[in-house]
């Protein structure tokens, strides 16, 4: 009888091993010590999987964060680009921030019901690229009223629009075909979340239209590029578009709460320092940690990252999330190379 529990246990344990979808980074020092960012990383197309991890570790060894991450997966564990299959959020519970990067999902109600009381009790939130159309609910649905097409009352383009400021608009310029030079507004270079932060940062992923509202504080624009090259020429029919914005929303008892958006975050735009730099004060700012941005933050990578090109089907193949555990996992384990990271 104790060899069949035995089993018993050890196949339970398995199981439950192999349906987890998170991993958790776990800092021991630094201002962000104590406090938890928990992540969704599950987008189609620009390497979610690949920039949220990456953030994260910064988050943890270089600040003290707790990091969760939370991926797609498919049936066998593996991640898989765009999956609504996650498991996880319940560590929203105790969450001090949500970073979303996250494209068209419909997860199951229960991990909705999470992300719907995180919002419910105010917590800031940072959002990147594809995260303003980051759900695509069905109408009857019971979280149908943050799909980023909907038209429930008091919730018009769902979580988009109604907590990063935009739903999905289009893009701006020829995705895969221009790059993008992200340019510093110059009436915000004195804002906090700029600090460190030098202009015409090169991004990969391409430009998105940006509709800033009325109660945004826009921080940088766009420009698109004639080409993919960091050098290339500004596309001279593009104006800058918004990119960069903090705003507020608003709960039930008409208090107001921190978000911060960026319209790019592909995987190989975080190799830009500068744009880096911008994601990791602005996660800071929204935390409330104005007090602990400097110039000279660390925000050097951790482990080796040799990110992918993003593309739909782009994704590295036969990986867990318990491959991207710990400090010096690479990122992704499929495209490990000889030469150091590139910066």
């Amino acid at each position: 009888m104790k060899t069949i529990l035995s089993l018993f246990t050890v196949l339970l344990v398995a199981g439950n091993v192999q349906a987890d979808t998170s991993i958790v980074y776990e800092g021991d020092s630094g201002p962000g010590l104590g406090k938890h960012i928990v992540f969704l990383a599950s987008d189609h197309e620009y390497r979610a999987e690949e920039t949220c991890p990456a953030l994260a570790r910064i988050l943890a060894k270089h600040f003290g964060f707790k990091c969760t991450v939370v991926f797609g997966v498919d049936k066998d564990g593996y991640i898989e680009a765009g999956s609504s299959n996650i498991s996880g959020l319940e560590a929203l519970k105790d969450a001090d921030l949500f970073f979303i990067f996250a494209r068209f999902l419909n997860p199951p109600d229960d991990e909705m019901a999470q992300v719907e009381a995180y919002l419910g009790r105010g917590g800031p939130v940072v959002g990147l690229r594809t995260s303003s159309h980051a759900f695509k609910i069905p109408g009857n649905s019971t979280y149908a009223k943050y799909d980023f097409k909907s038209k429930a009352e008091g919730y018009k383009n769902g979580f988009g629009e109604q907590i990063l400021g935009n739903t999905w608009v289009g893009h701006y310029g020829t995705n895969h075909k221009q790059g993008t030079r992200i340019q510093l507004i110059p009436e915000q270079k004195d804002s906090v979340i700029l600090s460190g932060v030098s202009d015409n940062a090169f991004t990969y992923a391409g430009g998105y239209v940006g509709k800033p509202g009325p109660d945004f504080t826009v921080l940088t624009n766009s420009q698109p590029l004639v080409s993919m090259d960091p050098a290339a020429d500004p596309d001279p029919e593009k104006a800058p578009m918004p990119s960069t914005w903090t705003r507020h929303y608003e709960t039930k008892d008409g208090k107001k709460h921190r978000v911060f958006h960026s319209t790019q975050g592909a995987s190989e735009d975080i190799l830009d320092e500068n744009y880096r730099r911008l994601i990791v004060n602005g996660t800071l700012w929204a935390l409330g940690m104005e007090d602990a941005i400097k110039p000279d933050l660390d925000i050097s990578f951790v482990g080796p990252y040799h990110p992918n090109t993003h593309s739909f089907e782009g994704h590295a193949k036969m990986v867990k999330p318990s491959d991207l555990a710990g400090w010096d996992s690479p990122i992704m384990p499929a495209r490990e190379a000889e030469e150091a990271p590139k910066k």
